[in-house]
């Protein structure tokens, strides 16, 4: 007579859709550091602040860059104060044209080089305030530690 066994199989781990999971996380964070490092513009030294607050990112938010010459670009294109104008008012009116409430809060950061004039900065929050846009705030970023 043959006698059975009550215990079950021990229980397989399948590594298969863990690897595939790690490879899409891993693709997914490569991708959005590729999003972020383009709006940066390395010529930009940003000034530094004790008192600064870092805010959570929004996904539509503008990011313009004002070197110490006054050179603005936004995403590695160069562009003049007109242009810089002509673009916003196109995005402000795209947002009016959705009907979405708050078109006039687009998001917009502006990153200026600690070295730049100041009529250089208040030139360009005057061209964001000309096409209609309030929702401005500036990049700034932690002294070092010693």
């Amino acid at each position: 007579m043959r006698i059975r066994d009550n215990n079950p199989p021990p229980a397989s781990f399948q590594l298969a859709p863990m690897i595939d999971i790690v490879f899409l996380l891993l693709i997914f964070f490569l991708v959005t550091y590729q999003i972020t490092e383009q709006e940066k513009d390395l010529k930009v030294a940003v000034p530094t602040t004790s008192e600064g607050s870092q805010k959570a990112r929004v996904a539509n938010k503008i990011v313009i860059n004002l070197s110490a010459d006054g050179e603005i670009t936004i995403s590695g294109e160069v562009y003049s104060k007109d242009q810089l104008r002509q673009k916003l008012n196109r995005i402000v009116k795209a947002a009016e044209l959705a009907n979405e409430d708050g078109a006039d809060q687009q998001p917009v950061r502006i990153r200026a080089d600690r070295d730049g004039r100041n009529q250089q900065l208040l030139q360009l929050v005057d061209e964001i305030q000309k096409a209609g846009i309030w929702n401005i705030d500036f990049a700034t970023r932690s002294p070092k530690n010693p």
